[in-house]
């Protein structure tokens, strides 16, 4: 006997057939002999109707209450669930973040899971029931209801999976795993079968939707292995672990791209200790996120260029607060909200000399110009252009013999 969470996403639950058809592939573990907690997303599309219903209030709707507002979507998926197992004749019964409790601090709408209570929960399943919990919640020291960011879900069953010791942890999706590249916009994109936390951490900051990006970090820092899996086809999915069970056969596990930055610069800025400092920080304060940046010193050493990545939803606010910093002087700002980045991972690239010339030739034969450049020990990101996007990425999947 096995101690399993089964965790199913918004589109896995997205209508009652689907919730039937997902209560079924409970009953099969439990049948077998499995203790289950299941983890439930809101239907799919809930989360954004009743996000369309706070902004229709008010554009700075209270935070505390979009918690309130947007968690009642897991409660509906939870209820229903445990009732769809009930009728098929298993024991089940659904627990809200503050019946566990699922104890979390931080900020509304951003909160992190610290603990939760497991002796009701394991007392439940050792009477052969199923417990079902709302993932994407939790409840503050104050008692508040608080929501752990889109996608939460996610987090909430490796969580899970941590604190009550279980012995696997199964995300069940619209997918049946993590592909080396987007598979509708590149059909020659393949499965990968096992991929590591660093790679797998990656690839999810970088875009690819299968996995929340906390979610792999808090299973990377615990240690609990995950597979990926299909609701809807009874196929081998993706294993997600540590990188020492990988077989790093080939230097690339994957290409991910984004189309939602921009890139600005700031050409001549007076060069002196403290500056990029005195650019960033008012970003950082207003939640900007940074990504890529890259400074150019003058032959004088007197001025200096600095490049750099941002959201594209943040880019008039960023351009509104680099104009207001009396910090600073510089003589231009430019900025392109029609770039994408492209990136290569693999762990295996560490021992791999030459995979980031293989990239820029690549790039260079398509024609396509480097905007800008990051690495890492397991990943190359470009900028360029967003038409060349979906070029680049096919490309590069034919260059490290992915398709």
């Amino acid at each position: 006997m096995t101690k399993k969470v089964l965790k199913f996403g918004g589109t896995s639950v997205g209508s009652i057939q689907r919730i039937v058809h997902a209560a079924k592939i409970v009953k099969k573990e439990h049948d077998s002999g499995n203790k289950i907690i299941v983890v439930v997303s809101a239907m799919a599309g809930t989360t954004n109707n009743l996000v369309a219903y706070s902004q229709s209030i008010s554009k700075k709707f209270n935070k505390r209450e979009l918690d309130v507002l947007l968690t009642s979507g897991e409660q509906v998926t939870s209820a229903l669930m445990a009732g769809a197992l009930n009728d098929l004749g298993i024991k089940a019964k659904s627990w809200m973040n503050w019946q566990i409790p699922i104890l979390t601090e931080g900020d509304h709408t951003n909160a992190r899971i610290i603990n939760m209570n497991v002796e009701g929960i394991n007392n439940y399943l050792s009477e052969g029931g199923v417990a079902v919990i709302p993932g994407f919640q939790g409840v503050s020291k104050s008692g508040d209801i608080t929501s752990i960011g889109r996608g939460g879900s996610d987090a909430t069953a490796v969580v899970i999976a941590k604190i009550f010791q279980t012995d696997s942890c199964e995300l069940y999706k619209d997918v049946d795993g993590v592909y080396s590249s987007d598979p509708n916009k590149i059909p020659v994109a393949k499965k990968i079968d096992k991929i590591s936390y660093e790679e797998m951490l990656e690839l999810s900051s970088l875009g690819t939707k299968v996995m929340q990006a906390s979610a792999v970090q808090t299973a990377m820092m615990n240690d609990v292995p995950i597979q990926v899996k299909s609701t809807f086809a009874e196929r081998k999915g993706t294993e997600i672990n540590s990188q020492e069970n990988i077989d790093y056969s080939k230097a690339v596990t994957g290409v991910a791209y984004s189309k939602d930055d921009a890139k600005i610069t700031l050409i001549g800025v007076e060069d002196k200790p403290g500056v990029a400092a005195d650019i960033f920080e008012p970003l950082s304060k207003n939640e900007i996120n940074v990504d890529m940046v890259i400074q150019n010193i003058s032959a004088d050493g007197k001025k200096t260029d600095l490049t750099f990545t941002i959201k594209r939803q943040d880019k008039n606010a960023a351009s509104s607060l680099l104009k207001g910093n009396k910090k600073i002087t510089y003589e231009t700002m430019q900025m392109n909200d029609k770039v994408s980045k492209v990136s290569i991972v693999g762990a295996g690239m560490v021992a791999t000399p030459g995979v980031t010339y293989k990239m820029f030739r690549s790039l260079a034969e398509e024609k396509i110009n480097i905007l800008a450049i990051s690495t890492s020990e397991i990943k190359v990101s470009v900028i360029i252009d967003e038409e060349s996007s979906i070029q680049a990425v096919k490309k590069l999947h034919k260059t490290f013999n992915l398709d």
